[in-house]
């Protein structure tokens, strides 16, 4: 299979970008701004039943910044995440203005760089950003990227079906009791820069089971609601019940759950609610690293391992293997035999991975041409990859699923 565009199985960047980003000048109350976030999306705190809305291009998402400007001019940004960090120093929100916390210099992507989801995926991992202005050559605001813009828009063909949730998530969860307040919630995710925390309470065999989840998204909407955030209790704002992930679903459940469900992040358990563990949209963005892409490689391996021993049970006639020095990955059956040089996948997987040790070594990555440069060079190394990883998995799929019927 030849790809008619060399990174049509990726995302369109361009259709991530939100074109009506909140805006606020540098003299508008912290709290005015505090309210503009949290009226701009869906409500999902227990606290108010208002309705949502958007003004956005990409379809559901929901405003996590405001972008500070005067008239043109981009100053500074203000996150969900600085908020519940200005909430855990117990700031008196009411007396402070968005140029006092905002953060600045705002990194930013120009437009001309946008040739693919890499160099998003650059910005963010380098600087450790969920937030991305895009502007022009004028340096004139076009529009956001954000973590969720990003993964609204992504397709099964991303290598979300081929990922487990057990292979991003991560199992060291914030959890906090009933009576947690939401001040001491949000020191939590400040003191540990994590998103949520999750609200535990213990069984009868003294087993924390997980009850329900507070966010930074909802700290945001206590404070516009002007709560007394010392005083509340999780047990009284937790979003409940809570939907649970199992390890084993594939990564694009996930996705699809957190679309549904209008949400950043999903909790997961196993053993009867004593393994926890978090995917967030984070996690899911991670895939499309190609550093991930032996993880992808692996699993694949896993698969046919499994499909030979099935198929074996089966019919003497069929066969799937690995060879012993892993140097071919095979699979063959009575239509098709797809023979992927092992080699070649490392050799292309090692000329990718010199090319962004390059980029996070970089100091400086404000150079847009260099930064450019480097993902365009990713495409054809890219390309062989999902095209000789995406013919493999249709003929397992195909094979697997004639088994079944």
């Amino acid at each position: 299979m030849q790809f008619d565009n060399p990174l049509n199985w990726g995302p369109d960047l361009q259709d991530a970008i939100e074109t009506d980003p909140l805006i606020v000048s540098p003299e508008t109350p912290l709290i005015d701004a505090i309210a503009l976030i949290s009226q701009a999306h869906h409500h999902t705190c227990l606290l108010t039943d208002a309705e949502a809305f958007s003004n956005h291009s990409v379809p559901g998402v929901r405003a996590s910044c405001v972008l500070v400007m005067q008239e043109k001019e981009l100053l500074g940004i203000l996150t969900e995440r600085d908020i519940v960090r200005l909430t855990a120093q117990e700031i008196d929100l009411n007396d402070v203005m968005v140029a006092d916390v905002m953060v600045y210099p705002v990194i930013t992507l120009s437009q001309s760089a946008i040739k693919d989801i890499f160099a998003a995926l650059f910005l963010f991992r380098r600087y450790r950003i969920r937030h991305l202005p895009v502007v022009d050559d004028r340096r004139q605001l076009v529009g956001m990227i954000s973590h969720e813009s990003v993964r609204r828009i992504l397709r099964p063909a991303n290598l979300l079906q081929l990922r487990r949730v057990s292979d991003v998530m991560t199992t060291q969860v914030i959890h906090a009791p009933l009576t947690a307040s939401v001040l001491q919630l949000a020191q939590l995710m400040a003191e540990n820069q994590v998103s949520c925390v999750v609200i535990v309470q213990q069984d009868v065999e003294e087993n924390l089971q997980p009850v329900g989840i507070v966010t930074e998204r909802d700290i945001v909407q206590f404070q516009a609601l002007q709560i007394d955030i010392a005083q509340a209790q999780a047990q009284t704002v937790m979003s409940t019940p809570l939907f649970l992930l199992s390890p084993e679903d594939s990564l694009w459940t996930a996705h699809q759950e957190m679309q549904r469900r209008r949400v950043g992040r999903l909790v997961v358990s196993w053993n009867w609610g004593m393994g926890l563990g978090i995917v967030t949209q984070t996690s899911l963005l991670r895939v499309l690293d190609p550093m991930e892409m032996y993880g992808v490689i692996e699993n694949l391996q896993e698969t046919i391992q499994q499909l030979k021993l099935e198929n074996n049970e089966r019919s003497p006639i069929k066969s799937c293997g690995v060879s012993p020095i892993i140097s071919e990955i095979q699979y063959q059956d009575n239509y098709h035999t797809v023979t992927l040089n092992r080699n070649d996948l490392h050799a292309s997987l090692h000329q990718i991975f010199t090319s962004i040790k390059q980029l996070i070594d970089e100091p400086d990555l404000s150079n847009q041409q260099q930064l450019q440069s480097t993902t365009v060079a990713l495409r054809s190394q890219l390309t062989f990859i999902l095209d000789s990883l995406e013919q493999l998995d249709d003929k397992i799929r195909l094979d697997h699923a004639s088994h079944l019927k």
